[in-house]
């Protein structure tokens, strides 16, 4: 009971700092754009190569504090509401979103799909974002040059969302540990960041779609990463073309891919 409270206890005060961290740092974006606004910015190379830093870092910390914000809830139960969508559609609209990222780092982002649409009952933000957070460590971790590769395969009781990539691969040791919590992996230049949470929550949110995340790679090889969702349609029935979705007012695109994008995707004339 004891470990069962101190497990609260820890959930409870990450949901306070991550709440906090969210408020402090979007009052200090809204103190950046009136120090810097867009006509200055377009106007001096210097204050808008400065001010993309402080945007790009300010992104990264905002999605560390939703990241902590999902850990503390990583293992309560959930009752998502899923409504019937179109998952290839979704997948597609969030791949065309990410290209602009992948050419900023000389990757070829491709989609594959053997159908232009399917439906099943999902969360299409909760999709969006594991999509977005697999993009973000195949990005990363593959070199320039390389290709990530998302695609969608539907068979009679599963679909398959999956994102490969040529990059550098991960250990088989690494492998055992790849979803424990609060444990980053090395970058390719050697530099840690992030808490370890991208996984964990992507991992929950198929759970929720009553399916798995497994994840292969071979060492110097690629990665593959695949969420397996139920093939199933809901009762709440509510078909709706899939728009951008944004979070607090900013790209969820940005934000998920933060991590792995350069300072010139922040740049005003990216941002527009």
């Amino acid at each position: 009971m004891a470990d069962q409270k101190t497990g609260e206890n820890i959930n409870d005060v990450l949901g306070q700092v991550a709440y906090q961290i969210k408020e402090t740092m979007d009052t200090m974006y809204a103190a950046l754009q009136r120090i810097a606004p867009v006509d200055a910015r377009d106007a001096d190379g210097e204050l808008d190569k400065n001010a993309a830093m402080l945007t790009r870092n300010f992104f990264r910390l905002r999605r560390l504090s939703g990241n902590l914000e999902e850990a503390a809830n990583l293992d309560t139960p959930s009752l998502p509401v899923l409504k019937n969508d179109d998952i290839i559609g979704l997948c597609a609209a969030v791949t065309d979103r990410a290209q602009h990222a992948a050419k900023l780092l000389d990757l070829t982002l491709e989609f594959k799909s053997d159908r232009s649409s399917y439906i099943i009952a999902l969360d299409a933000m909760r999709i969006e974002r594991l999509l977005l957070n697999l993009l973000s460590n195949a990005f990363k971790f593959t070199p320039a040059g390389g290709t990530v590769t998302v695609e969608v395969r539907v068979s009679l009781r599963q679909v398959e969302v999956s994102v490969s990539d040529t990059g550098c691969g991960i250990s088989a040791e690494k492998l055992e540990t790849l979803f424990d919590r609060y444990c980053s992996m090395n970058y390719p230049d050697g530099t840690k960041r992030g808490l370890g949470l991208g996984l964990p929550i992507c991992r929950k949110i198929a759970q929720d779609h009553g399916g798995t995340l497994v994840v292969m790679s071979d060492e110097r090889k690629g990665t593959r990463v695949i969420a397996s969702l139920e093939n199933r349609k809901s009762a709440m029935i509510e078909l709706k073309a899939w728009v951008a979705d944004y979070s607090g007012g900013f790209n969820r695109t940005l934000l998920e891919l933060a991590d792995a994008l350069p300072r010139q995707a922040f740049e005003s004339k990216m941002m527009d």
